[in-house]
Formats: structure tokens, sequence, C-alpha cells
């Protein structure tokens, strides 16, 4: 009899029945089913789940889970919903999600390298004003985070001609590109900086980090894109920093909640980009190759996949 593979979703998650149809072709020797199409019985015979920010009580209709896979890269909602069950979270490692999110930190890098908003502001006024421009070469972009999301992200910023540098808890990063580690480091960074971007994971250690202690040591007119969690940023300090126009713009792709309510005072701030978190969507078909080959080495060995550290959150 083949193994049964539950996938589990939030409550109204649009994409189940894609996900289903994607994994099970990925993974033809075991049946992938909603979790909701399991008897009782069959419950009890599951020891893994693929999961999209699953209701944690819908996990625990599974009393011999072993470990999950996730189908994101993030997974402190996770993390943080399982916190009383040492369950293992595998998270998606995907090459192509970091192509796909270095390819949006340059497009957002390079909207606001050629003045874009400030273009924009021009049109709706119908002023025919050229602005001075800046050579990438001169300008200097910053990464918090530097693992595989940031480490890309770097390189294809630093191909185009940015100036570049990164920051990291260990201060590891790709070679060739400059990193800091540690206090110091990131003041001396952001000294340094004039667009910075977020690519951090959502820790207790992070929570919060990007306030106005922070904002105050970038230089006056920096910008802003953060495509990595919400709650990173302290939201009024960010909005303090662009108002007395400290930072000249922000692009936000996270808010501590999503969807961004329509009363937020982003939306209509002069000096903010609202995008829909949408930098890096996963992509189904190569995300299903990576979880069914997780899958398979688990089913011929037993051997859990690396997971998550519960303690650091990535």
């Amino acid at each position: 009899m083949q193994p049964v593979i539950p996938f589990i979703a939030a409550p109204g998650y649009r994409f189940t029945t894609q996900w289903v149809d994607v994994l099970q072709q990925a993974l033809p020797e075991c049946t992938v089913v909603p979790v909701e199409f399991l008897s009782s019985d069959q419950r009890t015979q599951v020891e893994v789940a693929v999961v999209a920010n699953p209701d944690p009580q819908t996990l625990r209709l599974l009393p011999n889970l072993k470990w999950v896979h996730s189908v994101w890269a993030g997974v402190e909602r996770l993390l943080s919903d399982l916190q009383d069950w040492q369950l293992p979270v595998v998270r998606l490692k995907d090459p192509e999600l970091a192509r796909t999110m270095a390819e949006a930190v340059l497009a957002w890098t390079m909207y606001l390298h050629r003045d874009m908003p400030a273009y924009r502001q021009l049109q709706a006024e119908r002023r025919w004003q050229p602005l001075e421009y800046t050579p990438a070469r001169a300008r200097r972009v910053s990464v918090l985070g530097t693992g595989e999301l940031g480490g890309t992200a770097l390189k294809l910023l630093q191909q185009t001609g940015f100036q570049v540098s990164g920051w990291s808890r260990r201060g590891n990063g790709p070679e060739g590109v400059r990193c800091f580690s540690g206090e110091q480091g990131l003041q001396a960074m952001l000294a340094e900086t004039d667009i910075l971007v977020l690519l951090l994971p959502l820790t207790p250690q992070t929570r919060g980090l990007v306030n106005a202690a922070l904002l105050k040591k970038l230089p006056a007119g920096a910008a802003l894109i953060n495509f990595a969690r919400g709650d990173i940023v302290d939201d009024a300090d960010l909005r303090t920093a662009l108002d007395t126009k400290h930072l000249r713009h922000a692009v936000l792709d996270v808010f501590s909640q999503e969807p961004l309510p329509a009363q937020s005072w982003h939306w209509s701030h002069p000096s903010v980009t609202v995008l829909p978190h949408i930098s890096a969507p996963t992509t189904r078909d190569t995300a299903a190759q990576i979880v069914a080959q997780n899958l398979r080495r688990w089913l011929a060995s037993g051997e859990i996949p690396e997971s998550v550290d519960l303690q650091q959150g990535y």
C-alpha cells in the first residue's frame, strides 16, 4: 500500500488543489491528499505532512506525526504555533526561490536608484524636471541577511555594478563581497549605506531590530527595502524616519498584519511603496521536486532532512 502524505494549509488557502496535484506528480509512489480527506485510521498512520502555514490544531489530529515539511522558506509562524511541541520542521530550500528574490531585490533597488518614486511624483504634478543621475558604481547597497537569499541577491547587485556589503550574525557571505558581523560591524556598514535591504529571518533577536536607533545610523536620504518580515521593523519609528525625511523612501513588501488593512498609513504615505508580499513567491513545480526528494529519502532511510534550529528560528 502506498504511503499517504497529507497536505495541510491555512484555513481558506486558495491553492491547496494545485499543491496536491504538483506534489502527486513529483511523488507518484505516494498518495498525496488534503488532510481533510483522511479517515481516522489513516490519520493515525501519518508520520510526515507537507504544510503551508497550517492550523496547529489540525496537525494535532495526527497523533503519530514525526516531522513536517513546509513549502515556504519562512517558518517563524509555524515555529510559534508549535513552540510547545518539539516537532522537527523542515523549511523549503529552493535555488529558484533565491533567484526570484535576487531578481526582486535588483528590480526594486533599481527603482530607488533611478529615482522612480520622484519621477512618479513629478508626473502627478505635470512637471518636466530631469534629476541628477548617480551611477551604480557610486551607489552603496547593503543587505541585512547573507544566507542563501541574501547571498544570491548580493552577487546580482554586485554584477550590476553597485557597491555592496552584507551583514549577518556570523559575518558569512558570498566570496568577493565585504561582509560584517556584530554590533560594531552593523554600525560601520549602516554608515556607508544608501539603500538598505532586509532579508533576515524573523527571530527573537531580529524582531524590532530596525528601530529608531538603527535608522539614525543610516545617512540622511537613505532608502529601505523590506523583503524579510514586517515585525523586523518598528513601524512607528519607520514612519517618523520617513516623515522627517531622514529616509527618502521605503519599499515594503511585508507587514505585521497581512493583508495590509485599508486604514493603514502606509497606503497613502508619499514616501512608501506598498507591495502585496510578492517579492519571492514559491514556484510550485521546483518546490514540489525538492519536497519529493526529501520525502523519498526519508521513506528509504528514515532520516529526517536538516530541520530548523528551534532556538535560532531558522
